[in-house]
Parts: C-alpha cells; structure tokens; sequence
C-alpha cells in the first residue's frame, strides 16, 4: 500500500537515466506523483514505452499516476558559420540577416521572419542561453545593425530569444502538432504548453486537444505577465518556468514573479507547478546544496500545487536520492507550525458562485469538527480543484468513476484521488468512501469526514449524484456509519 503524507506533489522528469521500468518504479517509490515526458528530446517509440511503463506501474499499486507530456513548442536560433562558430567582441558591429549563406565575424544568419517584423532600434537580442546580448542599432527589411554589449563565442544554431518584443507565433509548431497527436492517441493526462504569450494560445492548443487532456501552460515569455490573468483562466494549470523566464528577465525578477503566479493560480483554483534547477547539483551530486534545499522548501511556502525535477532524474547520476530528497524537504516543510500558519493566514476571497461557497464552506466545517479528510465525489475534477484551492488542514479524498480524472488529479494540492464505479445513491456513497479511507489509512471507522459532490444528490439509486462541473452537496459523515 502506498502511503503518501504529503500535500505537494513531485513531478519527475524521464529520460536517458530513468528510462526503465525499474528506475521509474524506483522514482515513484520515492515520492514521484507524475511523470513528464520531455518531447525536445527521445522518440515517440521511447516516449510510448515510457508511458506504457507508467500505467504498468500504476496498475500494479492500484494508485493514480498523472503523465505530462511537455511539448517543444517554437525554437528561436542562428543559422551555422563557415568556421561553426566567432567570437563577437564588446561594442563590436554584427548583423543578422536572412541570407542562406554561412556566417562569418560581421554577419549569421537568422531564419525567423517573426524576430524581423517584431524589433525595433533600442531594443535587446539574447544569444546562447543569455550568455551574450546585443542591441538592435537599425533595422532595414531583412536585416538588422547590432552593436554587442555582453560578448564570447557564438557557435552553429545557439538560441535567439527577444525579451522586449511580441512575436507572432503560434506556441505550436508542426512538429508540436504531431508529438500532441501522438500523445492524446496515448492518453497524455496533461499537456504543457511552450511559448505562451497570450491566451489565444491557450485557446488554440485547446481546440486541437478538445478535452482530452488538460492544459499545464508554461510561463517563460515576459510578454505572458501582461495577460497572467486571462492565461491561467484559459488553461487548467501554470507552470513557472524559471529557465527561461530567467533568461529573457534580470535574475532579481523571477522570484516575486513566482509568487505573483502562484497567488493567481491559487485566486483562480488552478493548479501551479513551480520548475527548473530546484536541486540542479544532484545532476552529479549526491546531496544538494543548502540553497538548492531552501529554494525546494521556499516554493512549498508559497503554496504550490506540485515542484519538479528536470536533469536531475532525467539524465543525472542520482535520480532516485533527487526524488526521494525532494520528497524530505517537502515533508520537513509541511510539519513546520510555520509553514502551517502560512497555509491558514492565507485564505482566499469566497466567489459568489454556489459551487465555491459550498467549497469553502467545507474547509471551515472540516477546521470545525478535525475532519480526518475532505471527501469530493467529482465527474470532472472541478469539485477536487476547488477544494485543493482552499488548502483545508484535512488530506482531500477525491472519487471519480473517470480514470483520466484520477490520473490528472494527481497534480492537485492534497489530493488522493481514487477510481470507484459510479456512485448514485447516498448508502453507496457512504460504503464507498469508508472503505477507500479505511484501506488508504486516511481515517478509520468513528472518525468524522465531510463530503462535498457535483449536482444535486438524490436520495433515489436511480438518479446521478454528480453534474459535471458543479459542486452542490455537502455532508458530515462518521466513516462507518450507515444511514
């Protein structure tokens, strides 16, 4: 029996180091919740057998395990030299240009039209990752006078990224189109989207994948801050993508940006992942380093749904110690009267909308009479999402007859959830949900629960429970009581 005692979740990253059925069971033994499937790198053959390995595993401990496939999304770089590579200079002269011929020490090409039309004099290009910066001088059709400000070596297609400017692309590319495609056909349970500037790509993205997986969207373009608000409603969950929104920003601004992310997420019930070089030693290390640990616990302060490994179990030496590390922090944080404080003071403004009150209403009564768990009967996730917004002090026991739901759930803050044939009367309800918290340990027989569920429940077998969407009920149940 699996026995998690912990609210934020651990997504962990696969690849070349944690490719086998072995290692992947390893990694959720320690403490993975999800897995993400990194579609910049492998195959759609690797990536299917880590899928098939993923859904092996999580029948065999008959426990939920969410799957993330990560899309690429558009790929700004130069063009290649006639030597692979200069060196540009401090204050030297460099164009961009969108010649087919090789670069040399003046001039690389650069084959994005998009960057062309979007610059204008003054403003900044990034190369390699910001390791070198120039600044547009002129710009005249298809060409663009630099003079660089941070010089070094500029070798074959290094990435270009444009901080200061909207660039008309869409986040999917065709090879996006495909990978996303082969995903949805392998029944992905979330789908994080790359280069998001606007909720139209959200939107688009949304279309295409027509709810058959939710939407992670990823933010790492300056330009998405300025529609934050309209991008979280349009997606089912944020990632904080601090790579790359650390490249294109001044290192001093991503951190009160997370915050400023995760306190959206949490005003708009939606679940927010905060990533990238939390233990980044542990690519080579054993342990990681004291900051390393504070920036893991300093994410879990603030309330986030899940953090995530990337290098450090996709292709680093330890990504088991990483996993099962990440997990201890996490622990170590969530026992801390501190940490409990935080998560009380910072309650959120109740909505007018009957769903939400009866949600919050719920966390006060669970607070009132030290309800062992927060039980949530939910067709779509809606009810579970809201419930896990409100932080409540009890573990939330989320029951869906839908495995997909089961299985994208297992982002939410708090959530266990679990797989039970439909549910329509109250006796069922009441069998059901005592036995799962019972075999779960989450509570035992006498102890008090409160349950929330979707649409109007009626007393009459015959009748649904749940309306998708919509969360209606709320009931005090003693865990073995039959009524």
């Amino acid at each position: 029996m699996i026995k998690r005692r912990r609210a934020t979740k651990i997504i962990a990253t696969l690849g070349p180091s944690s490719s086998t059925p072995q290692v992947i069971e390893s990694l959720f033994l320690a403490g993975a919740d999800l897995f993400r499937l990194n579609f910049s790198h492998g195959t759609h053959e690797s990536h299917a057998e880590n899928i098939n390995y993923i859904r092996d595993l999580s029948k065999k401990h008959a426990y939920p395990i969410g799957i993330i496939q990560d899309l690429q999304g558009p790929k700004l770089r130069v063009g290649k030299f006639q030597d692979g590579s200069t060196l540009l200079s401090l204050g030297q002269e460099f164009f961009f240009d969108l010649s087919d011929t090789l670069g040399d020490h003046t001039r690389v090409t650069l084959p994005h039209p998009e960057i062309f039309e979007a610059v204008s004099p003054g403003q900044a290009l990034l190369l390699n990752d910001g390791c070198l910066r120039v600044r547009v001088m002129e710009k005249t059709p298809g060409r663009l006078k630099t003079i660089v400000e941070v010089g070094g070596k500029l070798s074959d297609r290094k990435g270009v990224n444009v901080p200061d400017a909207y660039l008309s692309l869409s986040s999917l590319t065709p090879k996006d189109h495909k990978d996303l495609e082969f995903g949805l056909n392998m029944g992905v349970d979330w789908v994080a989207l790359s280069f998001v500037q606007r909720p139209e790509d959200v939107l688009e993205a949304k279309d295409i994948i027509a709810g058959r997986a939710k939407i992670a969207s990823k933010i790492e373009k300056p330009q998405a801050i300025d529609f934050l608000q309209e991008i979280t409603a349009a997606s089912d969950a944020l990632m904080v993508a601090r790579g790359d929104l650390g490249v294109e920003l001044p290192p001093e601004d991503v951190p009160p940006l997370q915050k400023r992310i995760i306190n959206v997420c949490r005003g708009q019930a939606k679940p927010v992942i905060v990533a990238t070089q939390m233990l980044e030693s542990m690519v080579s290390a054993p342990t990681p380093t004291r900051a390393e640990a504070s920036d893991v616990a300093h994410a879990v302060y603030e309330g986030v749904d899940a953090v995530m490994l990337s290098a450090e179990s996709a292709s680093g030496q330890f990504p088991q110690e990483a996993v099962s590390m990440m997990s201890r922090i996490v622990e170590k944080v969530e026992s801390d009267p501190l940490y409990l404080e935080y998560r009380d003071s910072e309650r959120l403004s109740v909505s007018t909308s009957p769903s939400s009150a009866i949600t919050a209403a719920a966390r006060q009564v669970s607070h009132a009479i030290s309800a062992k768990a927060i039980v949530t009967l939910t067709l779509s996730g809606s009810t579970t999402f809201r419930a896990a917004s409100e932080r409540p002090q009890s573990w939330i026991l989320a029951l869906t007859p839908k495995e997909k739901v089961a299985h994208q759930l297992t982002l939410a803050w708090g959530v266990f959830p679990e797989i039970t044939k439909e549910i329509n009367s109250f006796s069922q309800m009441v069998e059901t949900t005592s036995e799962v918290l019972t075999r779960r340990l989450i509570a035992k027989e006498g102890d008090h629960v409160v349950i929330t569920a979707g649409g109007s429940f009626m007393t009459h077998a015959s009748q649904e429970l749940y309306t998708t969407g919509t969360t209606r009920l709320l009931r005090i149940l003693i865990v073995g009581e039959r009524d």
